[in-house]
């Protein structure tokens, strides 16, 4: 049995979720897994330093970790987890520095990044997209998406009784001013968007913040909403988008610089919600629905389900991570 340390950098919420959903897969495959789980900062002031402080937290959890399990394989989960790491092992990253951290942001990930790809023995991006702007040279490339799965049963017509909803934990990030500038002209009577993530923001009719949610309730929402509103300006994985398109809300998008699995999803289904007139998109999803949309969407999603997650973790990821111990 194939013992398999993963480094989990755990800075939100979403990645503790996949960091567990990744271990749960390897050990179906037959590995026993353990979790180091690097312990919160302190928060500072620039991303630059951010990312020092959670790869210095990152190497002190591994060492620790490495010291007392003495595995046979190591996983850091985020780029940012392997950039100060003690010792070799593979990379779990859903975006590159060189892509998300431009200008001074990155002044000192980008460099040091290039190093520590060039000695990874694998990779393992959650999308085809993650690697853009990689270094030639690199080591063995497997994609294992994080998985996403409906959370309950469908519902239909008037059983999705909320218009419109939203997650916005990082506002700026997300696009909340173009989302509430969309919403504010589309919008009419009897219409709400809900916000996910955030518990202040100006007032403004026809929308209702939520808070932090539980994740059961949160995805309870998803199903009864129509559309997800999404206007990123930058997306590593678009997992909330994934999901809302799993319990079968239409996604309505702008574009961004990069694309990501779910956006591509949105343009197959149904390119009038995919463009810069959001509020014209929005309204279009409201009044015009494509028939079918969520039936059309399920099998678009077959390569994010947790049985195909598992083939290539049990066919791929833990065979090479046996060959690199």
């Amino acid at each position: 049995m194939t013992a398999v340390l993963l480094v989990s950098l755990g800075s939100t919420a979403g990645l503790r979720s996949s960091d567990a959903e990744l271990a749960a897969s390897l050990e179906r495959a037959g590995a026993a897994v353990t979790i180091a789980a690097a312990l919160p900062p302190r928060s500072v002031r620039t991303l630059a330093l951010t990312d020092l402080v959670w790869a210095r937290a990152a190497r002190v959890a591994a060492a620790g970790a490495i010291s007392r399990a003495r595995p046979d394989a190591v996983i850091y989960s985020t780029i940012t987890a392997a950039l100060l790491a003690p010792a070799r092992g593979a990379i779990r990253l859903d975006a590159l520095s060189v892509e998300n951290r431009p200008g001074r942001h990155g002044v000192w990930q980008r460099p040091r990044e290039r190093r520590v790809l060039g000695r990874a023995p694998l990779l393992l991006p959650v999308s085809d997209g993650a690697l853009a702007g990689a270094p030639a040279g690199i080591g063995r490339v497997i994609v294992v998406p994080i998985a996403v799965e409906r959370s309950g049963p469908p519902l239909e017509g008037r059983e999705r009784d909320i218009a419109a909803i939203t997650y916005a934990t990082n506002p700026v990030k997300k696009g909340l001013d173009v989302v509430l500038k969309a919403w504010s002209a589309a919008r009419r009577d009897g219409e709400e968007l809900l916000i996910a993530g955030i518990s202040t923001l100006p007032p403004a009719e026809g929308v209702r913040l939520l808070g932090t949610l539980e994740r059961d309730a949160y995805r309870a929402l998803l199903r009864r909403a129509r559309l997800y509103i999404a206007a990123s300006r930058r997306e590593e994985y678009g997992i909330a988008q994934l999901e809302a398109l799993a319990d079968g809300a239409m996604l309505v998008s702008t574009e961004t610089a990069l694309s990501y699995p779910a956006l591509d999803i949105a343009r197959e289904l149904d390119r009038r919600l995919v463009g810069p007139d959001l509020a014209g998109a929005i309204r279009v999803a409201l009044d015009d629905p494509r028939a079918g949309y969520a039936a059309a969407a399920a099998p678009l999603l077959g390569r994010f389900a947790a049985a195909s997650v598992d083939r290539i973790v049990a066919e791929q990821v833990l065979p090479a991570l046996s060959g690199s111990a």
